[in-house]
């Protein structure tokens, strides 16, 4: 065997979602995160088109980040649908995290794929992202929620009209005890077919 699969095996099986409300206050080092996004690029991708594309918030950059995600909710929320709650745990999430990380999809130009591909690999690579935080005990949620996919957000993350934003990966050490998974046997999701 070229690797320790046993390993390889435990990185990808305690892989979890920790919330930034589960973060504690140490902080993660930049060249951890530089370890994340060089992850990031061997995900697979068709044609090499690459369409990844990562806008790293840190220190005032979160805080700005905040307040542009939660000044939005709060002006194309419908009234009756607006929580206060909402509002400030986008400001308090961004600054609970040492870094934000702004998921993003550059379409390529000469749109040679179906786009649903150019997601996917952005997919595989932000799962690389986090295999390697969890290699390292750092948490990370990757949040859609919000106003991640409202026309103002791709205007503040300077993307074009062809290209997506698909969330953003919340980084800070967990102040928990790393949470247990479970999934569900191989039986419920395979069908093998030999004819």
């Amino acid at each position: 065997m070229k690797y320790d699969l046993s390993e390889i095996q435990e990185v990808i099986k305690n892989r979890r979602t920790i919330y930034p409300e589960q973060f504690s206050d140490r902080k993660v080092h930049k060249e951890i995160i530089e370890d994340l996004l060089n992850a990031a690029k061997w995900a697979p991708t068709h044609g090499m088109v690459q369409p990844w594309r990562f806008k790293v918030f840190m220190e005032e950059g979160l805080k700005n980040l905040g307040e542009f995600q939660s000044n939005l909710y709060k002006q194309q929320c419908p009234p009756e649908k607006y929580k206060e709650t909402s509002h400030n745990k986008m400001i308090a999430r961004a600054k609970k995290s040492s870094a934000v990380i702004a998921i993003c999809m550059k379409r390529d130009e000469k749109k040679r794929f179906p786009v649903i591909e150019e997601h996917a690999s952005v997919a595989c690579a932000v799962q690389n992202m986090l295999l390697i935080g969890t290699a390292y005990g750092i948490g990370c949620y990757w949040g859609t929620g919000g106003v991640t996919y409202y026309p103002e957000m791709k205007k503040y993350l300077g993307l074009e009209v062809d290209d997506d934003v698909m969330g953003f990966l919340y980084i800070g050490y967990p102040e928990i005890e790393w949470p247990k998974g479970q999934r569900r046997p191989l039986e419920y999701y395979t069908e093998w077919i030999s004819q």
